[in-house]
């Protein structure tokens, strides 16, 4: 099944003024929110330059972000928790928390291969957001905007695990013991579009436990749950070695 093209779609009104409330910015010139939407297989005239300028604009702002809340930490060490920030993970979570793909510009061949869904077109079209507001009312507003949608992250980063996240450190914990990866999974999406909140599940399958927590996007969620998931489990090796030194 192929998707309608976005401008002649229905839908495509409304998923702009979804993006707008989610980003909590109105655009003054709405052309400059449409290119940022816009996919070189679509038209000249595309987000590839916005790009450019949003990646820049969310790498400073996400670096002083982390400069401000992490007073101690090094150069190097400020840097690993930047890029686990600053990725096309990160990137295309936002994107689908907003349902970016319904206000993407794409060409017939992108709309038939799910381009709407493709990770790395959702990510640049977010960056491309970030220069359209900069373009359309300075940088404090992009500045504003990138804070807004990476506050919680940036309150929750952590250097445990030597820079690895929750999810990472649990599946190497569970690989290492020769034990089934976790399943994550959507029980409960709330909220309006611009205040949304995700409840994921983590569950660890034959281990029989499952992790449970709310967060304003759905990577935010699953990195909590993880979190429990690894104290828990690292619990329960400890009491393992426990009794087999005592047994």
């Amino acid at each position: 099944m192929t998707r309608k093209t976005p401008k002649t779609d229905p839908r495509h009104t409304a998923a702009l003024e979804r993006i707008q409330n989610c980003l909590e910015y109105r655009f003054r010139q709405p052309e400059l929110l449409h290119q940022a939407l816009t996919h070189r297989s679509y038209a000249a005239k595309n987000n590839e330059r916005f790009e450019f300028v949003g990646d820049a604009i969310l790498n400073y702002t996400v670096a002083r972000m982390l400069f401000d809340a992490f007073p101690k930490l090094s150069e190097g060490e400020l840097s690993r928790l930047r890029a686990n920030l600053v990725n096309q993970d990160v990137l295309a979570d936002i994107a689908q928390s907003m349902h970016l793909g319904d206000a993407l510009f794409l060409g017939q061949g992108e709309l038939k291969s799910g381009g709407f869904n493709r990770p790395s077109i959702l990510a640049d079209a977010v960056e491309a957001l970030f220069a359209a507001i900069s373009f359309d009312a300075g940088f404090a507003a992009a500045e504003k905007t990138v804070r807004m949608l990476f506050a919680e992250r940036v309150r929750s980063a952590s250097l445990d695990g030597g820079g690895k996240d929750a999810k990472t450190r649990l599946q190497e914990m569970l690989q290492a013991e020769r034990l089934p990866l976790p399943k994550y999974r959507i029980e409960a999406q709330s909220g309006q579009a611009h205040d949304i909140q995700f409840t994921v599940a983590c569950d660890l399958g034959e281990l029989g436990y499952i992790a449970r927590a709310t967060a304003p996007s759905r990577k935010a969620a699953e990195q909590e749950c993880a979190k429990q998931a690894l104290a828990w489990l690292e619990g329960q090796l400890q009491a393992r070695k426990k009794r087999r030194r005592t047994s």
